[in-house]
């Protein structure tokens, strides 16, 4: 089993910038691959952004391309730096980890961190 932290998210304004951080632990051999996500009031949960390794594969959703990027540090937490925020990227984002399939498909799921962008 992989257990998932999200953190980071909040409120902010269209143009600003938040950072997501999601830690992981347990079963570590299962995080090479990770990837976020996110869902909106009314919508299917749709990829955002995946990583595997240390960022030698990674793939974006065309609508965060240029604005969002993904990351991760040794001690296996993956980051989401998103800029550029706009209004459509309210959503709660979630991370998952153990690709099914690449990039859109995780058998792990984190509890979901609220992100707000106000117009």
């Amino acid at each position: 089993q992989v257990q998932l932290v999200e953190s980071g998210g909040g409120l902010v304004q269209a143009g600003g910038s938040l950072r997501l951080s999601c830690a992981a632990s347990g079963r570590t051999t299962s995080t090479y691959g990770m990837g976020w996500f996110r869902q909106a009031p009314g919508k299917e949960r749709e990829f955002v952004a995946g990583i595997r390794g240390s960022g030698g594969s990674i793939a974006y959703a065309d609508s965060v391309k240029g604005r969002f990027t993904i990351s991760r540090d040794v001690k296996n937490t993956v980051y989401l730096q998103m800029n550029s925020l706009r209004p459509e990227d309210t959503a709660s984002y979630y991370c998952a980890a153990g690709v099914r399939r690449w990039p859109d498909d995780y058998f792990y799921w984190g509890q979901g961190t609220q992100v707000t962008v106000s117009s």
